[in-house]
């Protein structure tokens, strides 16, 4: 199980959601200047994320929320390796359906890739809005560390 440490933000409709709390490397280093974490954690906003509980928390708390590495591995299959191979598979396809004496056959093949890649990325988005992936990737709090 992959954890990480977060702080409760809010609780909504009995829905915890947490903020993952900055790292103490990114406080202390003397490398700010050339740091591309610290350029990006200036950058992006910190988001809130809803989490499933079993204990009773509050705003405030300190919580260690995980998640199955199997569901991570699963969800970075989906988003990298499927799309790739849609596009390897839409252009080799067009490839071997144009002929070799048509002019703009390059332009054509790549054009095929691409578009076999955006319907790759419109199914995933398809198949993961009816829920059929989040069911079971949803975080959950395994402990809690402090109570504020």
């Amino acid at each position: 199980m992959i954890e990480e440490n977060a702080v409760v933000a809010k609780i909504e409709n009995g829905q915890v959601w947490v903020e993952s709390k900055q790292g103490s490397g990114c406080s202390g280093c003397q490398q700010k200047a050339g740091c591309s974490t610290s350029a990006l954690s200036k950058l992006v906003k910190k988001r809130s994320v809803a989490v499933d509980s079993a204990f009773q928390l509050k705003v405030g708390d300190e919580v260690v929320v995980g998640i199955e590495e199997g569901v991570l591995l699963r969800a970075s299959l989906m988003l990298y390796f499927v799309p790739l191979l849609f596009m390897f598979l839409g252009g080799g396809l067009a490839n071997w359906l144009i002929p070799a004496a048509f002019e703009v056959r390059e332009l054509l093949i790549a054009g095929c890739a691409v578009s076999s890649l955006l319907l790759s990325l419109f199914c995933i988005n398809k198949i993961q809005s009816l829920l059929l992936l989040s069911l079971k990737a949803s975080p959950t709090v395994v402990t809690v560390v402090s109570r504020w």
